[in-house]
């Protein structure tokens, strides 16, 4: 048997492609995750009060989420041939994040403040769920598990100021 010589359309090797509002909404999960990243480090080197330590560890507990959910968003978006971007004036510009302060914070103040980054992260992967549900189930199921992970760990953090 000699070699086949039949050649592949670029159809037939190209596969599933991202289209441009698929690779947005990507986008904005991207840079939220990589901003809430962030975020959660500044938290981490600054926090400060009662239950310093257990604080201190559990923000890197979340900034190691938010660190392979971004780095699964930008693999997800390449093997669609979307083109990621995290670079910081991407990010800056993009996040729905607001700015985390550049101060020490108390661990109280700690608590509520990346709670909320959690919480505004998860609204924007909700706000783009169904559209890319739409156009790739597959994406929005990486997008169920982000959820899912984000909630536990602002239920965690959150945790440390619930009075019963």
């Amino acid at each position: 048997m000699g070699m086949s010589t039949t050649r592949r359309t670029e159809e037939e090797i190209q596969g599933f492609q991202a289209t441009p509002e698929l690779a947005a909404s990507l986008q904005k999960v991207l840079v939220d995750l990589i901003e809430l990243h962030l975020q959660g480090k500044q938290a981490h080197w600054n926090v400060v009060g009662t239950n310093f330590r257990d604080l201190h560890l559990q923000l890197d507990e979340l900034v190691d989420f938010a660190r392979v959910s971004s780095d699964t968003i930008a693999e997800r978006m390449r093997a669609l041939d979307a083109v990621p971007d995290g670079r910081s004036d991407t990010v800056v510009a993009g996040t729905t994040l607001p700015q985390f302060p550049a101060y020490e914070v108390s661990t109280h103040e700690a608590v509520d403040l990346i709670v909320s980054r959690i919480y505004a992260t998860v609204d924007t992967i909700r706000k783009v769920h169904d559209a890319v549900d739409a156009e790739d189930p597959s994406t929005a199921d990486i997008l169920h598990e982000l959820i899912d992970g984000l909630e536990k760990q602002a239920w965690l953090i959150k945790s440390e100021n619930r009075k019963v």
